[in-house]
């Protein structure tokens, strides 16, 4: 199947998908994430991959959500039980991803700002150029960290580092990052890819059934409890997408200018 935003190359066991917005910063569109959540749904039937390595368009991860797209505007105007579908794009992406039973690898350059980071948690690991950098700034813009991300984040961070990341929402260097465990290698200079190349090639070696059990047996025990701490996050994006301080944020995102919240 043919992608606008996505390409996807297989080649001895591994598989390569780059997604790319056409704008630098490479945010994530309605119709990109539709694209990635459809490649990823592609490996349910794929017995020749062990691993599968994310990359954005060289230059940057992502930019997260798309916050200039004409899709925000429909959300802004719709009503709740519309405002929760349009909202389950993002989550549905996400989970598509987490779903794979082949090893899957982000290989993050420069930004991976909010809706990249939640895309990336959603994978088995983290490769990291030195040069990159991981913001959450959800709640800058009046919202609340989404995508089923936060107890993806625990699991890797623990919840302090998480808060710390999700409300402080400072920009983490990529040593920083690594300190912290959001991600698990770095690789020299500006380019992620060879390094999380290095390691598909390692798991490609080995045999197919055992990389999907220890897979599996690992993400149960991981993910055990998520669902559960994270049934209603679409319900309180929701409910945020309804108040002022949204409204606000937005529009101060959207103007350039720092957001002046009210508790509405």
């Amino acid at each position: 199947m043919g992608y606008k935003y996505v390409s996807v190359s297989k080649e001895n066991r591994i598989a390569v998908v780059r997604f790319d917005q056409g704008h630098r910063m490479n945010p994530l569109s309605v119709d990109l994430m539709e694209e990635l959540t459809d490649v990823a749904r592609s490996f349910e039937t794929d017995t020749e991959t062990n691993a599968v390595i994310l990359t954005g368009n060289g230059e940057n991860f992502s930019a997260g959500f798309d916050l200039k797209g004409a899709s925000l505007k429909q959300r802004m105007e719709a009503g709740i039980l519309e405002r929760r579908v349009l909202q389950a794009v993002g989550p549905r992406m996400c989970q598509a991803w987490e779903n794979i039973e082949p090893m899957t690898i982000a290989a993050v350059d420069g930004y991976c700002i909010g809706g990249g980071v939640a895309l990336a948690v959603s994978l088995d690991f983290r490769v990291s150029a030195s040069t990159a950098s991981y913001y959450v700034p959800e709640i800058k813009n009046g919202m609340n960290m989404s995508w089923n991300s936060i107890p993806r984040m625990v699991n890797l961070i623990g919840p302090a580092r998480t808060k710390q990341l999700s409300i402080i929402a400072d920009i983490i260097p990529a040593e920083e990052a690594h300190r912290w465990g959001l991600v698990e290698e770095i690789a020299e200079g500006d380019c992620a890819f060879d390094l999380a190349m290095e390691y598909a090639q390692k798991i490609a070696a080995r045999p197919p059934i055992p990389v999907r059990m220890i897979k599996k047996g690992a993400s149960a025990a991981a993910n055990a409890l998520n669902q559960a701490t994270s049934f209603m996050d679409i319900d309180q994006f929701t409910l945020t997408t309804l108040t002022e301080d949204y409204a606000e944020g937005i529009q101060a995102f959207l103007e350039k200018r720092d957001p002046d919240f009210k508790g509405k």
